[in-house]
């Protein structure tokens, strides 16, 4: 076989050619570039969010947290984690139980909005972290 070693050389270029075309992988086994790689820390994510997303996110009262769905947000299926807390607005004083969506991207928190009608059905658990946010 004279020829062996430019096979080899051309059987590897083939086999990097197509282990590009998967993409990088998690640990799980799931494409790290899919734009709806479930959230794996959702919740230290959600908590560092809140921290610059809330006027004051100190003394956040009755928080819950969803555990992450797909949904459709849009024309677009995304993990969609709910969460509803009472948090203060300013001087102090509370502005009552409200509900957030925090939408995820590539298993990454990419915003955090006001849920308007995204969590009709979200089942929440106890979220007792939030509730002990310092700035």
């Amino acid at each position: 076989m004279t020829n062996a070693p430019g096979c080899r050389g051309l059987l590897l270029a083939a086999a990097l050619a197509l282990g590009a075309c998967t993409g990088r992988l998690s640990e799980d086994g799931a494409r790290l570039d899919d734009p709806n790689l479930r959230p794996a820390n959702y919740r230290s994510e959600i908590l560092a969010m809140l921290r610059v997303y809330l006027q004051d996110p100190t003394g956040i009262r009755d928080a819950g947290v969803s555990q992450p769905v797909l949904q459709s947000v849009g024309e677009v299926n995304r993990y969609i984690v709910c969460l509803q807390l009472n948090a203060k607005k300013g001087q102090g004083q509370y502005a009552g139980r409200k509900e957030y969506a925090a939408i995820f991207l590539r298993g990454r928190l990419d915003q955090m909005v006001e849920a308007r009608g995204l969590c009709k059905t979200a089942e929440y658990q106890p979220f007792p972290e939030a509730e002990t946010l310092t700035r």
